[in-house]
């Protein structure tokens, strides 16, 4: 070998070796970028004008934040309005919240029924089946507004295959319902349950709608499935 070339040698040798991918950099990177997601949805979370109403849990509300901010970069949403819905609550709570993110403030927080066959007071299954009558959770857009047999009523569409995507096919869809009130609750004990709909409250519904359709996000969360809800969101 001649050693005059041996420095030069050395170079190329620890330079080819510094250019292999570093996996635990990567891996850090990664963390360093959720927490910076979580960190900076906790700041928006914190700053949320309750306007009298009781936020959302943040589990929920970083779930859905995430996915909206997928959602927007895809196209498939426009607007900066953001409805939860937390399955994991009594149907006696009002578990429906809507939420303006470019003012940060909650415009409406109520009474939302699930599926007959989902659960009693809880929800506990669900499904993606026609004729199954239970709810479907993950991220939908929503459409159209049209009137039905229950009046005026809006038209979603599942954004996630196998979970969702059969929302339309369905007619699962918001709309106003008289079992979906306070004096239902005092008279059963529970809230009234639809055919897989979220149904809302009869005085609340053309408000809610008016403010939501045409390509907002919706969010229905349960936390038996959050994981798998984000990653198909994500794939």
């Amino acid at each position: 070998m001649n050693y005059k070339y041996f420095p030069l040698f050395f170079i190329v040798l620890l330079m080819s070796f510094t250019s292999l991918p570093n996996k635990s950099n990567s891996a850090e990177i990664n963390i360093k970028t959720e927490t910076n997601t979580v960190s900076k949805n906790v700041s928006i979370y914190n700053q949320l004008d309750a306007n009298s109403f009781v936020l959302p849990s943040f589990d929920c509300f970083n779930l859905a934040l995430d996915g909206f901010h997928l959602l927007k970069e895809k196209g498939l949403v426009k607007k900066n309005i953001l409805t939860l819905i937390d399955f994991s609550l009594s149907s006696n709570m009002k578990r429906l919240w809507v939420i303006d993110l470019e003012k940060n403030i909650v415009l409406f927080q109520t009474l939302v029924a699930h599926g007959r066959n989902t659960g009693e007071e809880f929800a506990e299954e669900f499904s993606n089946q026609a004729e199954s009558f239970k709810s479907s959770i993950g991220f939908y857009a929503t459409g159209e507004i049209y009137d039905g047999k229950h009046g005026k009523s809006l038209k979603l569409d599942g954004l996630e295959k196998g979970l969702n995507d059969k929302a339309r096919e369905r007619a699962v869809v918001i709309h106003g319902a008289d079992y979906v009130s306070e004096t239902f609750i005092k008279q059963n004990k529970r809230l009234g349950r639809s055919q897989g709909c979220p149904a809302i409250p009869v005085e609340m519904n053309a408000k809610i709608i008016k403010v939501i359709k045409d390509k907002s996000c919706l969010f229905i969360y349960h936390p038996s499935l959050a994981q798998e809800i984000l990653s198909r969101l994500s794939a």
